[in-house]
């Protein structure tokens, strides 16, 4: 049996291979499959990205649906197991949906239309980004998902965000610390790092 890449509470969900709807089963087939939505998505969303483009919840499952709903039942939809990795545990399963509502209502509601300032922008996704990776709302895909919409975020504010999935690999454990002090809702190591690819 291949390694785990996370480890979850459900025994159909202990190897890297997810059940998919392309009946794939090999990691290198689902890393391209999911590298091909994820560049649909990429492609599709910049095309429609505008002034009134609004980044709440139902953007977000948008993102993940649109990227990795050709492949997995579960694309577009809150996860049902419960996640950890590397000994870190997410957010428990069976409070996602409250999790979602209230990372809404206190963060993404809250975003306003436009910014007049580059820092306020800077750490708005800063904040966005950390709490949404904190929160790991998707079975799969959720740092993929959540670094499209930081570039999609700066994007609407004509800002380039460039390099952030490439120093999320070669930075990783600096990159999971910024993210793990969302725990106590402090985000200076995530603003830090959104703010070196500006």
């Amino acid at each position: 049996m291949a390694t785990n890449k996370y480890s979850t509470s459900k025994q159909e969900s202990e190897s890297d291979i997810l059940p998919n709807k392309l009946g794939l089963s090999t990691l290198h087939e689902i890393e391209k499959a999911e590298m091909e939505g994820f560049y649909v998505a990429y492609k599709l969303l910049f095309e429609e990205l505008n002034s009134r483009t609004k980044f709440n919840l139902k953007y977000i499952f948008k993102i993940h649906k649109i990227a990795l709903g050709h492949l997995y039942t579960f694309a577009g939809k809150p996860r049902t197991v419960n996640m950890s990795k590397g000994g870190f545990l997410f957010p428990p399963a069976k409070f996602m949906n409250e999790t979602l509502n209230q990372f809404e209502a206190d963060i993404l509601l809250k975003l306003p239309k436009a910014y007049v300032s580059k820092e306020d922008l800077i750490k708005d996704i800063a904040v966005v980004h950390a709490e949404l990776l904190f929160i790991h709302p998707f079975r799969e895909g959720n740092g993929r998902a959540s670094r499209l919409l930081a570039t999609l975020m700066a994007a609407k504010a004509g800002y380039n965000l460039v390099g952030l999935e490439k120093f999320s690999k070669d930075n990783f454990d600096k990159y999971v610390a910024a993210v793990q002090q969302a725990i106590d809702k402090k985000y200076d190591k995530m603003i830090s790092i959104i703010s070196s690819l500006f």
